[in-house]
């Protein structure tokens, strides 16, 4: 199983960078968001598939041409324990996988016990849209629009602002935008990538995944509301609602202790800033979407790489 171990780690090595870095440099995303998406979750899966994978195929190597062979022989086996190396290697993968799924776990958690209290705010502080079913609105100035995930039903809350900024087809492109990321369960792939962040938040590339998929996201609910209405429409809709919300943050901010925004502020609203730019810009300037056969190769290797490491750790092939 060393050349498996092998195999695994050096495929670990690509998914942590080069492949990542190339993906979000591509131009080819935005033309097939719902492709890319899926390509940004194989790697995910399959790079913690291949770093887990190596350790405990190193581990386990002493015992077997397998995993699952190997696994059995190591309970069973009176040569236990192994060298110091094959040890080590399977501690850190059981620490390993430990930490994630419980930083999977107190993730989902931590959203849910925020979306319960937000939900309670919401239903205090707003009042219900009369011609929009699980609607709030909410007496604020700043134009403002998302949806709230749970139970018996999810709620799409708008602010004042947002209703007197933008005409009816404008909010309906709203509406139906975010109306997408609840059909579209948008919500459980973010908690996903936000707990691969918040387990390595010292890693790039799992900064910059949770950044590429926020942005693929909006742009399939922005795919989702051009069904109902034009692209100039969406498109003048989001630099509405963008300018509004810098020209508050602008005026929230003069007025705050020094007059300064904290840097992570800072870096928020400049995040926000280059999603829309390219929203906008993918609205306006419209480029044929990708050819199928591409996006089918895309899958294909999407597939490929998570049936990799799984062949990998349960095929005795490239055992020795």
């Amino acid at each position: 199983m060393i050349a498996a171990a092998i195999a695994l780690a050096v495929l670990a090595v690509l998914l942590a960078w080069p492949v990542p870095i190339a993906l979000a440099r591509a131009g080819w995303p935005s033309r097939a968001p719902a492709t890319a998406l899926a390509l940004w979750q194989a790697i995910a899966l399959a790079g913690g598939l291949s770093m887990i994978g190596a350790l405990l195929t190193f581990g386990l190597a002493p015992f077997g041409l397998n995993l699952v062979d190997a696994s059995i022989a190591a309970v069973t086996d009176a040569a236990w324990p192994p060298a110091i190396s094959n040890l080590l290697a399977l501690v850190v993968a059981g620490l390993l996988a430990a930490y994630l799924i419980a930083n999977l776990l107190r993730t989902a958690l931590l959203i849910e016990r925020q979306r319960r209290r937000h939900r309670q705010l919401v239903r205090l502080l707003s009042t219900p849209l009369p011609d929009h079913p699980n609607t709030r609105m909410i007496d604020v100035e700043l134009p403002v629009a998302y949806c709230l995930p749970g139970s018996p039903h999810p709620i799409t809350v708008f602010s004042a602002g947002l209703v007197q900024l933008l005409d009816d087809v404008q909010l309906r492109a709203v509406i139906e935008h975010e109306k997408a990321h609840l059909l579209q369960r948008h919500y459980i792939v973010l908690m996903a990538f936000d707990a691969w962040h918040r387990s390595l938040p010292w890693f790039p590339t799992a900064t910059r995944a949770r950044t590429e998929v926020a942005l693929l996201i909006e742009m399939l609910a922005d795919d989702h509301a051009r069904r109902a209405v034009d692209d100039r429409t969406l498109a003048g809709a989001i630099a509405l609602v963008a300018s509004g919300a810098a020209g508050g943050a602008t005026r929230g901010s003069a007025t705050g202790a020094r007059g300064m925004a904290s840097r992570t502020d800072a870096d928020l609203a400049s995040h926000h800033a280059h999603q829309q730019r390219a929203r906008v810009t993918r609205l306006i300037d419209v480029a044929p979407g990708l050819p199928r056969p591409l996006q089918g190769l895309v899958l294909a290797g999407a597939f490929g790489l998570v049936a990799v490491p799984t062949v990998l750790l349960l095929t005795p092939a490239l055992g020795g």
